[in-house]
């Protein structure tokens, strides 16, 4: 069994004290030099919302990769530490590693969670610009999530209406539930329009509007 799949096992337990006094033997053993092994350790640590040390294991493999980049920015992003994720974007980029779409999308979660919508929007325009990646709907809905926390929900709705493809119901549903939080009822009857066309079959969208 490889050293990633032991990792991944372990992280699917709730056996948090095993994961925290193994990871010493890990590094001495060296067995964070195997990048399959680092990336498994990374995600049993971060999936358990472990906070350790990030150099106790990123530190400790040979073989830095862009797979282990991604995986330890989403899972900082994802478990609220933006300004970690950030930060070993920044380092990312110094070492020359260059990012791709999902190291983005870990950005964008970032910013998200710590709500820069300015940092956000110009994160997504580096990414676009300075990168040559192509937005998938996974970005656009961070940029949709991102704005209204700041009350720019007229920009979400045209950042909604520019993107190149169909709006999910994900994206539609988080900008109905917007316009409800800003009690904004003009484009609250937008997006609940634009809800019942993606998904007009389902009942409960007719009942979005405001809560009972």
């Amino acid at each position: 069994m490889s050293n990633f799949i032991v990792f991944a096992c372990m992280a699917g337990t709730a056996i948090i004290s095993l994961i925290t006094y193994s990871i010493p033997f890990f590094i001495t053993a060296d067995l964070t030099a195997d990048t399959g092994g680092g990336q498994g350790l990374a995600i049993g640590v971060l999936n358990l919302a472990i906070v350790i040390p990030r150099s106790q294991v990123f530190q400790g493999m040979k073989t830095k990769d862009l797979i282990s980049w991604n995986t330890l920015i989403g899972g900082l992003a994802m478990h609220g530490r933006g300004v970690d994720a950030l930060n070993l974007f920044i380092r990312m980029k110094n070492v020359g590693q260059k990012p791709d779409g999902i190291t983005f999308l870990g950005i964008l979660c970032a910013c998200t969670h710590m709500g820069p919508v300015e940092d956000g929007l110009a994160y997504f325009q580096s990414m676009v610009h300075d990168n040559s990646i192509v937005p998938q709907i996974e970005h656009y809905g961070c940029m949709v999530d991102l704005l209204p926390r700041a009350g720019r929900l007229e920009q979400a709705m045209d950042f909604v209406s520019k993107m190149p493809m169909e709006p999910d119901v994900v994206i539609g549903a988080g900008l109905l539930g917007a316009c409800r939080t800003h009690k904004n009822v003009e484009l609250a009857e937008v997006a609940l329009q634009r809800l019942i066309e993606l998904e007009p079959k389902n009942p409960a969208n007719y009942g979005k509007m405001w809560p009972g």
